[in-house]
């Protein structure tokens, strides 16, 4: 269930900056933080985004003005890992046909 937080956090990341974030400077900067990104907690995850969100994008070149960090944490605190992904109902159904 972690590993879905962390795989969320990214996509919702990447799509609220409008670039892709460096998916394995994201992962240590949560080690570094002492969190496991593949147990991430939700706990964890709202205060990444509240204490260190900010810093991190400025390190990588981004930042969010205050509407998208906030339309960004509203998505960030309503996920539920319980619930599968689109991606991961397609990958279960054997993926698309072309």
């Amino acid at each position: 269930m972690g590993r879905g937080r962390f795989d969320h956090l990214h996509v919702e990341l990447s799509v609220a900056v409008g670039y892709l974030v460096p998916r394995y400077a994201l992962w240590l900067r949560l080690k570094e933080l002492g969190w496991s990104p593949e147990q991430l907690k939700r706990s964890q995850v709202i205060a990444f985004c509240d204490e260190h969100l900010q810093e991190f994008l400025a390190v990588h070149g981004g930042s969010l003005a205050r509407r998208a960090l906030a339309r960004f944490q509203r998505r960030i605190r309503r996920f539920d890992p319980a619930h599968a992904t689109p991606e991961e109902t397609l990958a279960r159904l054997g993926g698309t046909r072309g």
